[in-house]
């Protein structure tokens, strides 16, 4: 039989967590701070001034898309170039997806150029389907590019809200539309094997316009005969050709 030996309870110490107890807490003031609280004064109040910021910020995005967005009103008549400044190009929202009408037509960009030979005389191309080219590039990929699935179109729809019916520019927008399709074109027509190095002197590109006819059980009857829209003929200069240095082009002219 064990004997029962009783300690000294000066030895014992009760302070210590039994089995399934937690640690107990620091006292109040002696632990560090966690999260912003942790860091010093300074730091804080930088923190404190970025996250206003960033606040300020997002707010005032969502209130500009919803402006872009939203029906006509007061705020947008009075204040529609501050939105349109903010919005464009980079935010730009397109809800032709969801429109109660949506696209029938399908759209090609074509693009032909004048080409000057070693002798000087000048050549035209015939048209050239850049659309097509893209298409080509998408079937049967994956993961296509947003380039090739969106450039050319949106491009299109810059030019067209930013022109008149006969082409004429409606400001300093309708001049940018104009550098940047041009610029496309001419960097597809370098990339394409039989053009690559040609002196092109001018390019004309043209929308074809094509309804997508009715199905079969469908009693709607439209026109399906492609509809073209020709561009001014524009004189390529050095800031469109691939590996320009833009700003020094463009300054000089």
């Amino acid at each position: 039989m064990d004997a029962y030996v009783e300690k000294d309870p000066v030895g014992v110490s009760d302070d210590r967590p039994g089995p399934g107890e937690a640690e107990p807490l620091e006292a109040a003031g002696t632990g560090s701070g966690t999260g912003i609280m942790g860091l010093s004064l300074p730091y804080q109040v930088v923190v404190a001034v970025a996250l206003a910021v960033a606040l300020v910020l997002g707010c005032l995005h969502l209130s500009m898309v919803f402006l872009h967005v939203a029906p006509s009103n007061t705020l947008t008549k009075r204040h529609g170039e501050a939105v349109d400044d903010w919005i464009y190009p980079e935010f730009e929202q397109n809800w032709k997806l969801f429109a109660p009408n949506p696209l029938q037509q399908n759209l090609s960009v074509e693009v032909r150029a004048e080409i000057a030979g070693e002798g000087g005389e000048i050549r035209t191309t015939d048209w050239i389907d850049l659309t097509a080219q893209d298409i080509t590039a998408i079937r049967y990929n994956p993961i296509p590019s947003h380039s090739q699935q969106n450039e050319l179109r949106r491009a299109v729809d810059f030019y067209r809200n930013s022109h008149a019916d006969d082409n004429r520019a409606n400001g300093l927008r309708g001049r940018l539309s104009e550098q940047y399709i041009r610029r496309i074109a001419v960097l597809r027509l370098d990339a394409m094997p039989s053009l690559h190095g040609s002196d092109v002197r001018r390019i004309q590109l043209r929308t074809v316009t094509r309804p997508v006819p009715a199905p079969g059980w469908s009693t709607e009857k439209h026109k399906t005969t492609p509809s073209h829209r020709d561009l001014p003929w524009w004189k390529v200069t050095d800031a469109d050709r691939p590996g320009a240095d833009r700003s020094r082009t463009e300054a000089g002219r």
